[in-house]
């Protein structure tokens, strides 16, 4: 067992479970985690493989493994509640506030030996192991909770548990992006009905964060301007699309967005990645983010699924052009009604909006919360 002192009062404490992962406990209240996993001995899978989709150089995750892993268990099932006598769960612990561990079925693993994922990719390029992290962020162990219903206080111990694990992931030399992600409801692919987000630490840098980087550099090298500092200040400028925004925060709609219902979420002094974020920053990201999925659900007056995903810079790359922001994407489009992602969409990335901007922001202004 191990203990860290970590910013806003939080407290970490290290655990290993019966297979050799590690659960990560953030506390507030002085807790002392000693449970033992008693479940019998296990094994972890073993590393999956990239391969190069010579057609476009991006790399695909071949992970097999996952097709067994848990599917929408009920209640009584869930595998991220507390442990209790006679039902033994991923947390050995009877409560906990905000918990991180070793997802139990990786897409990304820890390689036995050290690897480097190829560049220069052509058709030649061979395949790699799936080398990297993929982690389980528990955001309380109310299982009935969203993000939106958690305090002002857990939701900053949220916040401390990510940009502790942004930080130290940052250390792996084959560590090359770090994304935060929450997936909500069955549309989106939600596995797992408990309140819950996922880390995955990449050995590359995705697709789209590559695409992202090259256009801010671009947009840099043009201007010698940052590209999402210049995005917000048109933001600011046009007010049309701003939903909210406090001293350090703003949440807009995009000015090209995607989906019917898409926030960014950025912090007005700019920063590369979360663990870069101040004690200023950090405190007022949780009334702002309340407020911005409280607005997204009380749009139709129901639970909306989205997915909030973090973009931050590489680890080693583009630190002085990429910024922080969070993306809340929803597929609702209309009650009953999706967004569904065909032929267009899927198939060549081209995206057809069936809603201006600035009327989803209207919506999302017009909730009474």
């Amino acid at each position: 067992m191990s203990t860290k002192k970590l910013g806003a009062g939080v407290t970490r404490t290290d655990r290993i479970l019966m297979d050799g992962r590690t659960i990560r406990y953030y506390d507030t209240q002085g807790q002392t985690r000693t449970a033992e996993d008693q479940r019998p001995r296990g094994t972890q899978p073993e590393i999956g493989q990239m391969r190069l989709d010579a057609l476009n150089n991006e790399w695909v995750v071949m992970a097999a493994h996952r097709q067994n892993r848990i599917f929408l268990p009920p209640k009584e099932l869930n595998p991220l509640a507390p442990s209790k006598p006679g039902f033994l769960t991923e947390i050995p612990e009877s409560d906990y506030e905000v918990v991180v561990f070793d997802n139990r079925s990786p897409s990304l693993r820890s390689p036995k030996e050290k690897v480097t994922t190829p560049t220069g990719l052509n058709f030649d390029t061979p395949p790699t192991p799936a080398a990297g992290k993929c982690e389980v962020v528990c955001f309380t162990s109310n299982y009935d909770a969203s993000f939106k219903d958690l305090s002002h206080h857990q939701i900053r111990t949220v916040l401390e548990a990510w940009r502790d694990r942004v930080a130290e992931l940052s250390t792996i030399d084959y560590i090359e992006h770090i994304a935060p992600f929450e997936n909500r409801g069955e549309e989106v692919g939600v596995t797992l009905a408990h309140p819950h987000g996922q880390i995955y630490a990449y050995p590359n840098i995705p697709a789209r964060t590559l695409a992202m980087m090259e256009v801010a550099q671009s947009h840099f090298d043009r201007t010698g301007r940052v590209l999402l500092d210049d995005i917000i200040a048109r933001e600011v400028k046009d007010k049309v699309r701003i939903v909210c925004e406090n001293e350090e925060w703003i949440a807009y709609v995009p000015y090209a967005a995607r989906y019917p219902f898409e926030i960014h979420v950025a912090p007005k002094r700019p920063v590369p990645d979360l663990a870069a974020l101040d004690d200023r920053a950090c405190d007022a990201y949780a009334p702002i983010a309340k407020e911005v999925l409280q607005r997204l659900d009380g749009v139709f007056d129901i639970k909306m699924a989205y997915i909030a995903a973090w973009h931050q810079a590489p680890v080693r790359s583009a630190r002085d052009v990429m910024r922080l922001h969070w993306q809340i994407t929803s597929v609702r489009r209309a009650p009953g009604k999706l967004k569904y992602l065909a032929g267009s969409e899927s198939a060549f990335g081209a995206f057809m909006m069936d809603l201006w901007p600035e009327q989803s922001a209207q919506q999302l202004r017009d909730v009474r919360i």
